[in-house]
Formats: C-alpha cells, structure tokens, sequence
C-alpha cells in the first residue's frame, strides 16, 4: 500500500511546552548514542533506560529509539546522532477532530496531551480518512524546523490498480533531466536553465567561501536544496499526470548508475547538474505514480543508450544528445532513444 508523510505543524505550543519537546529531544539524542555502544543493544527492551537514566521518560519513544539505533547502526554503520527526534508507534499517536479544529496527542515527559495542529486544505482530506478508517495511522515524529514544531504522521492506504497496458519510460541525465516516452509520444524536462542557476549557486558559494562566511555557504545550500526539491516536485508531478493522460499502467526507470559519466567534458553545461538529486526524483516520481496506482518497475541500464530499434549496438551510435545508428542510420534524440529502450526493458528488468 502507498504511504505518505503528512507534517501538520503545532498549533503556537507555549513556551513551556516547547521547552519540554527540546527537553526531549536532548534526552533521546543521548540515548541513541549511549545505546550504539551497548555491547547488549540487540538484547535491549525499554527497561534498558533505567541503566541510562533515572529521569522519567515515555517507553514509548524509547521503543522507538532502540529499533531506530538497531537499524541505523545495522545498515547504515551509524557512529553517531547529532540529532535523533522523539518517534511514536501509531499506537501512541491519536488524532482527534473537536468541533472545527484537528488535535493530535502524544506522550511527553509529563503526561499524554492533546495539541491543537495547523491543518491545511489538502491535510484535512487524509485526517478525515484516518479518522472514517479509510487510511491507516503509522508511526509519527516530533521535530523541529525553523524554529517551528510539527508531528510527522505516516498514513497508508490502498489505491484501486490501473489495468491499462501501455509502459512508459524514463531517461534521467544530464542535458535533459527527464524525457519521459510513451508510444509515439515524449516529453521533455531540459537541464540547461537548472544548470544555469546551479552554477550560480556554486559562484556565489566560491565568493562567500573567500570571505570566510561559513554560516551564509550553508543557508545558500539549505536554500539551494529547497529549490531541488521544488524542481523534483514539479517534475514528478508533470511525468505522473502525462502517464495518466495517455493511460500508462506501468511505469519503467533505470536504477541510477553511471548518470555521472554521461558528460563529455568540464565544460559541457550539464556538468553542473552531477549533484542533481536524481535518486530524489525517481523516488517522488515512484511514490506519485504508486499514489496514482501505476506500477513502477526498474530496468538495468545497461545498454539503453546506444541500443537501436534495429537492435544493433555500438557505443559510436550515441554523440551527445544525437542518436545515429552506425548500422541502419536510424537518428533519433538520444535521450529520447534511451527512454523508449527503458520502456522495452532491453537489458532486462533489475531482480
């Protein structure tokens, strides 16, 4: 089943509270690291926290920190936590609807309280569906972002599959961030302009690196990352709706190898997307299109650009963004060539 994060920001918590949530957070932060060095971390239950700390604390978030610690120290080989937010399973997490306001209660350092929260018009929907059962509550997490707090609630639910046949491909890279193809039909997301502010970006991050403004080389990044990631969102969402308006049911994309080798030479103008968040964009394109119930499957690179529709492959078909085949003369747009080749899966479909 999909899922989605919905963040609902707390509705101006006093003074009080927001001293206890940093509180909170302090203590987990701790723990979390205090537990990468237990030699009985695998063994650990909640009562574990009383070697920790005498201090109160909900076992309910601690739960959540030993699985947290296992799993990061497990895959992620994690040294360390500069941050580890206070999480809750679903259920610990209750959310309610007083009147015309959405409250959400969790457990704290004091008591289990009920917290007015900011709902948007798009939110409202999935809190009513949480609320009938028509979605599902999974687990949520308390942070802090610009000197705001917010709950992050996980909601599941099931989408009605698609039973179209038509398969649409996705060529991610460097001059063209996105071509997607179906049938006779493509469309194009060029990476010129993107290039052109990412270089921008990187200029200035030179300029402010000579004057040692340390703190304003991070803001540009932050900055830089929103606006990524506003891309991505656009992106994505103009692929999903181009698969619905011509009736995909499956949605092909390469795994994300070799993108960086693609560019020529330093100068080329899509060298300046290397650090493009690629992996972030198939993903938002996956979870809008699983949203959408398409299907979404992964296809080995290999090959897919200098293949011809003639079958012949030769690493010569491919010059840049042109696509020439050196045995029959087919031409295409390279990019263009690469997303029909995914949507055939040439190289197979990744296991």
């Amino acid at each position: 089943m999909p899922t989605i994060t919905l963040r609902l920001e707390l509705h101006n918590p006093t003074k009080v509270k927001q001293d206890m949530y940093e509180r909170m957070t302090e203590v987990n932060t701790a723990f979390a690291n205090w537990l990468l060095n237990h030699p009985e971390l695998n063994q650990a239950t909640s009562k574990i926290f009383k070697d920790f700390s005498s201090q109160r604390f909900p076992s309910a978030v601690v739960n959540q920190t030993i699985r947290e610690v296992k799993s990061q120290k497990k895959n992620q080989k994690t040294k360390k936590f500069r941050t580890l937010w206070c999480c809750f399973n679903n259920q610990n997490v209750k959310v309610e609807k007083k009147g015309e306001f959405y409250t959400v209660s969790f457990p704290t350092l004091e008591k289990r309280i009920g917290v007015p929260v900011v709902v948007r018009s798009y939110q409202e929907t999935w809190l009513n569906r949480l609320l009938d059962g028509t979605a599902k509550q999974g687990a949520a997490k308390l942070y802090k972002k610009r000197k705001k707090w917010y709950l992050a609630i996980a909601i599941t639910f099931e989408v009605e599959p698609r039973h179209e046949t038509k398969v649409m491909g996705v060529d991610l890279g460097l001059r063209y961030i996105a071509v997607a193809s179906v049938g006779t039909k493509s469309l194009f997301f060029k990476g010129n302009q993107c290039a052109f502010i990412r270089r921008r970006y990187a200029a200035l991050r030179r300029t402010l690196g000579k004057a040692k403004k340390l703190h304003m080389i991070r803001k540009i990044g932050d900055k830089e990352s929103r606006w990524m990631k506003d891309m991505n969102h656009k992106i994505s969402r103009q692929i999903v709706n181009f698969a619905l308006a011509n009736g995909v049911g499956v949605i092909r994309m390469e795994e994300l190898t070799g993108i960086r080798k693609r560019a020529a030479s330093a100068k080329e103008a899509g060298r300046n997307l290397h650090s493009w968040a690629f992996h972030q964009l198939q993903t938002m394109i996956a979870y809008k299109a699983e949203k959408a119930g398409i299907r979404v499957e992964w296809v080995n690179p290999t090959y897919t650009s200098q293949t011809c529709k003639c079958g012949h492959r030769e690493k010569a078909n491919r010059n840049g963004i042109r696509f020439r085949c050196q045995k029959c003369g087919y031409t295409l747009h390279a990019d263009l060539n690469g997303a029909i080749n995914i949507a055939k899966a040439i190289s197979g479909l990744s296991t």
